[in-house]
């Protein structure tokens, strides 16, 4: 089992430096796309990428778009099942600036290390960090330290839908295709002050696009006793006023 962690690049002040090192750069970005081409053990759908079976009902398609951008608050394993379904299909996936994201927990959640690229620190650099991984990857996970400027954002929505890439961010972020939240969370398994922590019950709902018209709700389990995610019993979806 191999697992990619990467690092941003330290700053140089030599033009020329500067200038070698961007071609290097741009250099391991090829090499790296060709390498993932050529790995890649699915052929994935060009317009959408397959999501978790418990996540489809509360996203637009019932599925990830390619090119768009998805908001997650209030849980990383909410972040994890959202990327679940795409990596068990057969996509590379990326996560950018989360150092407390737990690899050991991702391939117990169904996410295949072999396919999974960290950079867990990439420094003021976030954002060329992000635009450069979902590059070469079909989805990236990133966590803002910062709220990015619009420009910046126009160009990053322009290079995800060039690249056909998905992001995912842990917060906020304009113009995102659906954001989910944890509304509501509890955990069973304790009985009268014995036992162990053993399934995570959760309220999940999804606001579409720019906020407005209904939005949608499920009951999940995140996760079950087994690990897995899924419905908690029957799928139910309700219109949140």
């Amino acid at each position: 089992m191999s697992l990619a962690v990467a690092s941003a690049p330290a700053p140089v002040s030599d033009r020329a430096q500067q200038g070698g090192r961007g071609q290097a750069d741009r250099a391991q970005v090829h090499e790296l796309q060709t390498r993932i081409r050529q790995m890649q053990a699915t052929k994935l759908e060009s317009r959408t990428l397959e999501t978790h079976p418990a996540l489809a009902p509360l996203l637009p398609g019932g599925a990830l778009k390619a090119g768009a951008a998805y908001a997650v608050h209030g849980s990383t394993t909410l972040l994890m099942a959202m990327l679940a379904g795409p990596s068990a299909a057969g996509a590379w996936c990326g996560v950018v600036g989360m150092p407390d994201f737990g690899a050991e927990a991702a391939g117990r959640f169904g996410i295949d290390l072999e396919r999974l690229v960290l950079v867990p620190h990439p420094g003021d650099q976030w954002l060329t960090v992000t635009a450069a991984v979902a590059d070469v990857l079909s989805v990236v996970v990133v966590a803002p330290p910062s709220r990015p400027r619009d420009g910046d954002v126009a160009r990053l929505s322009a290079r995800l839908r060039q690249r056909e890439s998905t992001l995912i961010v842990a917060g906020d972020w304009p113009q995102v295709e659906a954001s989910l939240t944890v509304a509501r969370s509890g955990w069973d398994g304790l009985g009268t002050g014995t036992g162990y922590l053993s399934a995570r019950r959760v309220t999940v709902e999804a606001a579409p696009r720019g906020g407005s018209g209904p939005r949608r709700r499920a009951e999940l389990w995140l996760p079950a006793m087994d690990e897995s995610f899924r419905t908690s019993g029957p799928t139910r979806l309700e219109a949140v006023s």
